[in-house]
């Protein structure tokens, strides 16, 4: 098979230009979290509320020694003075927020995030672009080895997130997807790097084309999962302090650790779902290539153990007893047994499906 070198290469200097702008997104959704900007902003609105705290019980104060002080009818209009004051109060220290129900300083303060969107859509883009360079180099399906499969799937990660934010606001999640993306990518150019070539004939049937992307569609909606359960778990941690550290602070401005733990399991529940297909597809791939179903080989093993994995979330979170933290961790275990399955497997352990091609 001929392989378009001149394609290829701008494939590679796709990839290259992906990397570059991620990193770009990474730091803006990052500032966007942890800048002092944003720190600053809750602890002022947290002195805006111990402020209009302090106003009630002063006008309340005036109120009392106004009843003591005068008549009935002198109390009443002190008491509410009173109220119209604490409502002025309030007013002031809500910022006069727009429509949204966000004020201008908020506001001024998402730009970065809203930057981090912008560019992280650029690089979907281009990484993208890479992709189809790539089939186009080789004329074929662009996953037939551990580099393709990994740039594959970082793709669908990052086209997952930003169609989940046509859905709802979950930008909270983008140093996170940018972050795992970016690394990937990175793997991607150097460690998993294999130049562009035809496929070997063990994989040249038409199971390729439904086995191994319902594989990367459960990776990547168990990707996501798992970066949800990871906000999860910190959110809930700073529902049980009063005070949280300063860095930490943007968890404030969170949904509730409730329904971020009710978006991660609905994302791991189909994400199953498309692995258990996995796991049947694969077996059935196994009998035309191999003449077998099941053989113990180390790829089939690790797959059924990732299935086993989460078979046991799904099973402990309807079970009594089972914290939301807890579930959550074994949702972190599901997605390292996938990392495990997906890179160690396929470039350390002897086996008929050794091709990583690294």
């Amino acid at each position: 098979m001929n392989v378009n070198t001149l394609l290829a290469e701008w494939s590679d200097l796709l990839i290259y230009s992906a990397i570059a702008v991620y990193a770009i997104a990474f730091i803006m959704y990052a500032f966007d979290l942890f800048g002092p900007g944003f720190v600053g902003q809750i602890r002022s609105e947290e002195a805006g509320a111990r402020g209009s705290a302090g106003a009630v019980e002063a006008r309340a104060a005036e109120a009392q020694g106004a009843e003591r002080g005068a008549d009935a009818r002198s109390a009443a209009g002190a008491a509410s003075g009173a109220a119209t004051a604490v409502l002025d109060t309030a007013e002031a220290g809500s910022g006069a927020g727009d429509a949204d129900g966000e004020s201008p300083s908020v506001r001024a303060l998402r730009r970065w995030a809203r930057v981090g969107t912008a560019l992280t859509v650029i690089a979907v883009v281009l990484h993208l672009a890479a992709i189809v360079l790539r089939v186009a180099a080789v004329m074929r399906v662009p996953w037939s080895n551990l580099m393709e499969y990994a740039l594959i799937a970082s793709a669908f990660v990052a086209v997952g997130y930003v169609v989940l934010l046509l859905i709802r606001d979950v930008r909270f999640l983008g140093t996170l997807v940018t972050g795992a993306v970016l690394l990937t990518l990175g793997l991607c150019i150097t460690v998993f790097y294999t130049p562009a070539a035809g496929i070997i004939p063990a994989l040249d049937n038409y199971w390729i084309w439904i086995h191994v992307p319902i594989a990367i569609l459960s990776t990547v909606l168990l990707s996501l999962s798992a970066c949800m359960a990871v906000v999860q778990i910190v959110k809930a941690w700073s529902e049980g302090r009063e005070t949280v550290p300063g860095p930490l602070r943007f968890v404030r401005a969170l949904p509730s650790s409730t329904d971020l733990e009710k978006t991660s399991y609905r994302m791991a529940a189909v994400g199953f779902v498309t692995w258990t297909f996995t796991l049947v597809a694969g077996a059935f791939w196994a009998e035309i290539a191999w003449g077998r179903y099941w053989g113990w080989d180390a790829k089939e093993i690790w797959t059924f153990v990732v299935w086993v994995v989460y078979a046991a979330y799904l099973h402990a979170r309807a079970t009594r007893g089972w914290t939301a933290t807890r579930v959550a961790v074994l949702n972190l275990i599901g997605v390292a047994t996938i990392i495990f399955n997906a890179t160690i497997v396929n470039t350390y352990f002897d086996g008929l499906h050794s091709y990583a091609g690294v």
